[in-house]
């Protein structure tokens, strides 16, 4: 293939992946809007973050939520532009017009749609999982919902504070003035939905491991070795270690398994070496070998 056909392939492709990433974007800002005006503004759940404001802002003032969002959104772009500098700032830009504007357009929906608001547990969970999905779904193509985390950002880069410190402090204290407004019960609603939400957000942009990673350190490498290769037919790579506090020199058994398999061969290996030592990660992705 000579090499302008090359490229252009190359190029064709890079234009498809960009195409997927913007689509993929539009969906979970899409359907963050519609979770925000079905769900959360009629429950009141404030959970943080802009969307946490505007539920505030809304009932205080009786401001339309979807201009508070773009207000807030659009200071936190300028100080991202300012602080954080354009290529930090880029990834927020869409979702800085594009969020508050869905907002706004869906903001009748509930007139068409009826949610019986009852059991307000389930509809918790319920708010974890999908805005779960929908950040996780944003997260992954590369973009960002920008608002507030920003703000964890520029103090991260210029005063070395974990963003996830300040990021649970700047949501705790929304959390706790919309809990002045609605009610402490609230708290705990709010709780629930960031808890799942996180979960899922982590299961989206890892995925769900097929596979575990697991490192043996073993006196009888031949026997787990041969185990593994002969029995369950596995590869198994050796790597030549020292140990710490004996200064003795060992074999490292590393190998990848089907997840199915974990439990048959922690036990095999158990009753293999009785005094052991392993340790076992989850393997996301794994190419190549044989």
């Amino acid at each position: 293939m000579e090499k302008k056909e090359i490229e252009k392939n190359v190029l064709e492709m890079s234009h498809q992946s960009n195409l997927s990433r913007y689509i993929t974007m539009f969906i979970s800002l899409l359907i963050s809007a519609l979770l925000y005006n079905l769900l959360l503004q009629p429950t009141k759940i404030v959970i943080g973050g802009v969307n946490g404001l505007a539920i505030i802002n809304n009932y205080v003032n009786k401001m339309n939520p979807s201009v508070t969002i773009f207000a807030i959104s659009l200071v936190m772009l300028v100080l991202s532009y300012i602080f954080l500098g354009k290529n930090r700032t880029s990834g927020t830009l869409m979702a800085t017009f594009i969020y508050p504007l869905l907002v706004q357009l869906t903001s009748n929906i509930t007139k068409n749609i009826y949610i019986d608001m009852s059991d307000l547990l389930v509809i918790s969970i319920f708010i974890g999982v999908i805005s779960g999905l929908a950040n996780g779904m944003l997260y992954k193509t590369g973009f960002s919902n920008g608002g507030l985390p920003i703000i964890s950002q520029i103090l991260y880069q210029y005063y070395n504070i974990p963003i996830g410190k300040s990021n649970f402090v700047i949501n705790f204290i929304i959390i706790i003035l919309g809990s002045m407004i609605f009610g402490t019960t609230m708290i705990m609603y709010a709780i629930i939905i960031l808890f799942i939400n996180s979960l899922i957000i982590d299961k989206v942009i890892l995925g769900t491991a097929k596979n575990k990673a697991i490192y043996i350190l073993t006196s009888k490498e031949k026997t787990i070795k041969d185990f593994l290769i002969k029995d369950m037919n596995h590869t198994a790579t050796i790597f030549n270690v020292k140990g710490g506090f004996l200064d003795k020199k060992r074999e490292l058994i590393l190998t990848i398994i089907p997840t199915r398999e974990y439990f048959k061969i922690t036990e095999s290996i158990k009753l293999l070496d009785p005094q052991v030592f392993y340790l076992v990660n989850d393997a996301y992705e794994v190419k190549g070998g044989k």
